[in-house]
């Protein structure tokens, strides 16, 4: 993967333009989605067969919202967070699949990644600032156990095993949209772009010659970067406090919550991951949020394709041993 070749500090790689036909460009479009604001951006020789392709791939962010929200009443999790506590719900392959790929992660992570946060996360509003309170969360805290979902692959449906559970998918829901909007332009044809929705991003080739250069945002110093990644076919997921959050006497609640305590996640700032598709990524850097440094860091060191970039509560930067390596001497520049 082409990341491995980071040069730290991360100096922009320069390279030469690919020579290409007069009418060829890059397309780019933002829109709306999923709570937060989607881009594509893309290079095509023809403006109507790029749009074409924008198109979709925002069509399908909105398919997906409207299947994966917790707040459309329409869609499945909403009537899964709805009626499963009271019987087997039956469910779309994609959605059954994203569920137990997100039980996956919380073996993986040894349940730091809980798609059963909700049972208690849903009680806050951080536009309204308004948090559960400590009796709350006590009485909802045993209702954070994935352990009390039931999968049936074969009648294909989810059961809850307990009154009061709630699942929500926002720790990897806009990673696989981003995934699936990648899937799309390779569908049509497409050779560089990239996709991003909030956090979460995953580039398609590289920037015609040269490398994207994609930022790391500095969780206390909006709109500054932390750090800069000349990067190239992978995807990079930020995971920050700084985002959906509200302060209360010196106290950040932010929607990061850490399955154990129902409580946001209070070691780290940030954390970006760097592998192979955006639901890897946006799951891990989930996990390794609620994880903290010690612990988050020696998961990832532990997996051969992803890689770290932690910033602390203290807003120091921490990275995984295969970043490190490229300050090592001898390491290529």
């Amino acid at each position: 993967m082409n990341w491995r070749s980071i040069a730290l500090p991360f100096l922009l790689l320069k390279g030469a333009l690919l020579a290409a036909p007069l009418s060829a460009d890059w397309f780019s479009e933002q829109a709306e989605v999923m709570g937060t604001r989607i881009g594509v951006e893309l290079w095509h020789d023809s403006e109507q067969e790029a749009q074409q392709a924008i198109d979709a791939v925002i069509t399908e962010f909105q398919r997906l919202d409207r299947a994966l929200s917790p707040y459309i009443e329409s869609s499945e999790l909403y009537r899964v967070n709805q009626q499963a506590a009271h019987q087997a719900v039956k469910i779309s392959r994609e959605f059954f699949s994203l569920i137990q790929t997100s039980l996956d992660y919380w073996q993986l992570t040894q349940g730091a990644f809980d798609i059963t946060f909700a049972s208690v996360g849903y009680q806050y509003d951080y536009r309204e600032g308004v948090k559960p309170s400590d009796q709350a969360i006590a009485e909802a805290l045993p209702l954070i156990d994935s352990r009390l979902l039931t999968l049936d692959a074969e009648a294909v449906t989810v059961r809850f095993e307990n009154k009061g559970v709630r699942i929500d998918l926002g720790g990897i829901a806009k990673g696989y949209a981003v995934d699936r909007g990648i899937e799309i332009l390779g569908q049509h044809g497409i050779e560089h772009g990239l996709i991003s929705a909030g956090g979460d991003s995953r580039l398609l080739g590289d920037h015609r010659g040269r490398p994207w250069n994609i930022g790391i945002q500095a969780p206390r110093k909006k709109p500054g970067l932390a750090a800069v990644l000349p990067l190239s076919e992978t995807a990079i997921s930020t995971s920050g406090d700084y985002e959906r959050y509200f302060e209360r006497d010196g106290i950040r609640y932010h929607h990061i919550i850490s399955p154990k305590t129902g409580r946001s996640a209070s070691e780290l700032r940030s954390v970006t991951i760097l592998g192979p598709n955006a639901t890897r990524t946006d799951a891990l850097s989930t996990s390794v949020f609620v994880l903290g440094l010690e612990k988050g860091l020696a998961l990832i060191n532990s997996l051969d394709d992803v890689e770290a970039v932690i910033i602390d509560n203290r807003g120091k930067m921490h990275m995984s041993n295969g970043m490190q390596d490229q300050q090592a001497p001898g390491a290529n520049r």
